[in-house]
């Protein structure tokens, strides 16, 4: 055994304080065993092998429950500021010029960027299943979301398809890595195959991941079919005749859908207003959200506080390299933190790592220093003699700048067998890319 002392241990969970002049015990295999005050710790466990006392605040393993790794090779390629529908066409441009999804060096390196910044779990949506190859066998959790999308039920349904026969032909995945079928959005997707997608989550036991409440564009594309979102469509010569707007908000068209639960991930929540986020608590629908690239796009913010009233407890992302500078999740607490300083840092370090973990269904494994996970050990080195009054505080700050991973997450996961081949990378094919003309 291994015991790690400190001059503070945040557990991670939004309610335990910080544990000043703690330790934290972890066995060969990284899982934790105790955690507690040094010296207790160090008369129970005399017989671990103590690391010298580090000057540093001990974290769990951050969770990015949001990423678009295979987006990695358009990161600052893709100017924000002017709203969604300017933005997706950009993006979509440039994915035409630059085809980010073959570009393996640039998924390996956004992966590489994840475990630097000290990253143990992440939800990562794709639609080329690229980054598959990239997170097997690597010491994190990874629940890969392939994502279905065409306004039409046709193109749907064969998108679905198309994607469940190359989840298939994965074959055999590595401990660390599920991979399950997910919606696009509440009104890029048809419904009856929205309902779909998310009953057979929830018959299945799976969590599936749904975009919601992004932004204004997708309200009024739902509302009666008009706003910036159907300019784009248009734009780009795609037929509306399949799109029947339901009248109603993204939340209570989900919601009708199925699409609302425990086995539902909703991300973003930008645009969500005070009645709908009563609806997300009231089904229990975990949340996650992705603040700096909302910056970037729309120059807005999740209502945190409002979501925070209604009872959810939001897990962040960092969304994808094409609308946010890093994927590290610790910059999306600081962007938090920045502009809603009445909530907590407790709080806002818990979204980054045990509330994350929660909303991706890994809390078993990852996000908190619990005994029984593997949820690697993080520390944020101060200067000597310079103990922070407040670590979680500190810990938004910009002070704390030097990282380094002591115990890397997940190693009771058996991630040893790695596929990181290009060979291994799949292609949506030719009936997926029907699907892909009707919607981003």
């Amino acid at each position: 055994m291994r015991g790690i002392a400190a001059s503070w241990v945040l557990l991670g969970d939004g309610e335990t304080p910080p544990i000043r002049g703690g330790a934290i015990v972890v066995d060969g295999e990284g899982r934790i065993v105790a955690v507690g005050p040094t010296d207790a710790l160090r008369q129970q466990y005399a017989d671990a092998r103590w690391d010298a006392p580090r000057d540093a605040v001990l974290v769990p393993g951050l969770v990015n429950a949001h990423t678009h790794l295979e987006l990695s090779a358009l990161r600052g390629r893709v100017p924000g500021g002017r709203g969604f529908g300017p933005w997706v066409a950009e993006m979509m441009a440039e994915r035409a010029r630059v085809a980010p999804e073959s570009d393996v060096e640039a998924i390996d390196a956004a992966v590489s960027e994840l475990l630097a910044a000290g990253t143990s779990a992440v939800g990562e949506v794709t639609n080329s299943l690229a980054s598959v190859p990239a997170l097997g066998g690597v010491p994190l959790v990874a629940r890969v979301f392939a994502e279905v999308f065409g306004l039409g039920r046709g193109a749907g349904e064969a998108m679905r398809e198309v994607l469940r026969a190359r989840v298939a032909a994965l074959g055999a995945l590595p401990a660390n890595l599920a991979v399950t079928l997910a919606p696009h959005t509440a009104y890029t997707l048809h419904a009856d195959v929205l309902t779909a997608l998310c009953d057979e989550a929830r018959t299945t036991g799976a969590l599936t991941s749904l975009h919601l409440a992004e932004h204004a564009a997708e309200r009024a594309f739902l509302r009666d079919g008009s706003g910036p979102f159907a300019d784009f469509l248009r734009a780009r010569g795609v037929p509306l005749d399949a799109h029947v707007p339901p009248g109603i908000d993204a939340v209570r068209h989900a919601q009708a859908c199925g699409a609302l639960g425990p086995h539902v991930l909703a991300v973003h929540l930008a645009d969500a207003r005070e009645d709908e986020l009563a609806i997300l608590a009231e089904t229990q629908t975990p949340v996650v959200l992705c603040p700096r690239s909302n910056l970037h796009i729309e120059l807005r913010l999740p209502p945190l506080e409002q979501i925070l009233r209604a009872g959810i407890r939001p897990g962040l992302g960092t969304d994808s390299l094409a609308s946010a500078a890093s994927l590290d999740v610790l910059a999306e607490a600081r962007a938090l933190r920045a502009r809603f300083p009445r909530v907590s840092a407790r709080a806002l370090v818990a979204m980054a790592t045990g509330w994350g973990a929660r909303a991706l269904g890994v809390e078993d494994v990852a996000g908190t220093f619990a005994s029984g996970r593997t949820p690697g050990v993080v520390a944020f080195a101060h200067a000597a003699g310079a103990v922070p009054n407040d670590p979680e505080a500190w810990l938004l700050s910009e002070r704390a700048d030097t990282r380094v991973v002591l115990v890397p997450a997940g190693r009771m996961l058996g991630t040893t067998t790695t596929r990181r081949s290009g060979a291994a990378h799949v292609q949506v094919n030719a009936v997926a890319a029907r699907a892909a003309e009707e919607s981003p």
